[in-house]
């Protein structure tokens, strides 16, 4: 089963959400701000995931943070900051199984089939 993970709230991922629609792909949605963020859950994406490519340095969140925890950035600094806030994990992830798609754009989910 195919799993969307974003967060409502976010139009990027509606307009994921809709093109899996529109193909009639068999999905489910896991809202990463009210369904929650686990460490298994991360670990999970993150062997598929490089952690850098998973950080969205462009949120708000990522804006907010204190300049010295920015500067100190590592790997499993990453990985502890994405767990505390969850809205730094670049959205939608597109999880189809052997691999995770990052972000989406108009036509990126043409090439799956139900």
């Amino acid at each position: 089963m195919i799993t969307l993970y974003g967060i409502k709230t976010c139009d990027t991922c509606r307009k994921a959400r809709k093109a899996l629609q529109a193909q009639g792909l068999p999905f489910k949605v896991h809202d990463l701000r009210d369904d929650g963020l686990s460490a298994a859950l991360l670990d999970h994406l993150l062997e598929r995931v490089p952690v850098m490519t998973l950080l969205n340095k462009r949120s708000t969140t990522w804006r907010q943070l204190n300049e010295t925890v920015k500067a100190g950035l590592d790997a499993h600094t990453a990985r502890t900051l994405m767990l505390e806030h969850p809205t730094l994990i670049k959205r939608p992830l597109l999880d189809i199984g052997e691999r995770v798609r990052v972000g989406y754009r108009d036509g990126d989910y043409d090439d799956l089939t139900g």
